[in-house]
């Protein structure tokens, strides 16, 4: 039996550095994951305010993507607990989670190969909807979900590619496809898991550019390694090593902290 922090009854609003006041819109209290004698998540707890852009980033192994498992109910917490837009989801399926809106990609894209882009985009928008995915329909029915998909590709920038199988894309066109997918489901969160991973520099910078363009808006808590893709990019910086919570603020404040230096380098000299 696993234990569960409960929250008491507090305010969800914190002050937000040059936004202002933002509300709270996921937050973990003491969130922790054991696997026998090894912790891979150690007490977390942390504060992702509405409408900004959070990096979990950490060294290889750090837990990063432990903690988005945990986050999106793909694996138990052993304790601690997990609020979202105000309500405790700690004990609630994927699909649960999924349908509050909170919505996630993969470090290994997760798209139908052989299905092409705009496909994969209107049965994302299907199922946002509360269609079934019915594959058997016409293209006549199913053309009504077109303009939409259309449009998120262009968002996205593969306008050009709209009918191009998703096997065929190059990768980071694929990861962009995800994206797009991920938007059609009308998230209030995005959880992009490492969205620049095995990606060309020239790839990197066209994710690091789609993600300040879909910003608008949107929530988006994403976990990634590289500081030189957060630095810009990200409001808020959480840096985790071995399971834990070793500095956070902005990319100014973690990237001169010895902790983050220490564990990115593997000296606390520089």
């Amino acid at each position: 039996m696993r234990a569960v922090t409960q929250y008491a009854n507090e305010p969800t609003e914190e002050s937000g550095g040059r936004h202002g006041v933002s509300e709270i819109i996921l937050e973990t209290k003491e969130l922790t994951r054991a696997f026998g004698g090894f912790v891979a998540v150690n007490g977390v707890n942390l504060k992702v305010r509405a409408g900004t852009i959070h990096a979990l980033i950490g060294p290889n192994g750090a837990g990063k993507t432990t903690c988005f498992n945990l986050l999106t109910k793909f694996m138990p917490a052993t304790r601690g607990a997990i609020r979202f837009a105000g309500r405790d989801i700690t004990r609630l399926a994927p699909a649960e989670v999924a349908r509050l809106g909170l919505v996630r990609s993969f470090q290994i894209s997760a798209v139908f190969p052989h299905l092409s882009a705009l496909e994969n985009v209107r049965l994302a928008l299907q199922r946002a909807r509360g269609n079934s995915y019915d594959f058997w329909r016409s293209e006549r029915v199913l053309g009504v979900f077109d303009a939409r998909a259309r449009a998120l590709l262009e968002d996205v920038g593969l306008a050009d590619f709209v009918n191009v199988q998703a096997a065929l894309l190059p990768y980071g066109r694929k990861r962009a496809l995800e994206i797009a997918t991920t938007l059609a489901l009308d998230p209030k969160m995005m959880l992009l898991d490492e969205p620049t991973a095995g990606m060309t520099h020239e790839d990197v910078d066209r994710i690091v550019a789609l993600i300040g363009r879909i910003r608008a808006g949107r929530t988006i808590l994403m976990v990634e390694h590289n500081l030189s893709v957060v630095e810009g990019l990200c409001d808020t910086i959480t840096v985790l090593t071995r399971g834990s919570v070793v500095a956070e603020g902005d990319y100014a404040t973690v990237s001169r902290n010895p902790d983050v230096i220490a564990a990115y380098l593997g000296t606390a000299d520089g």
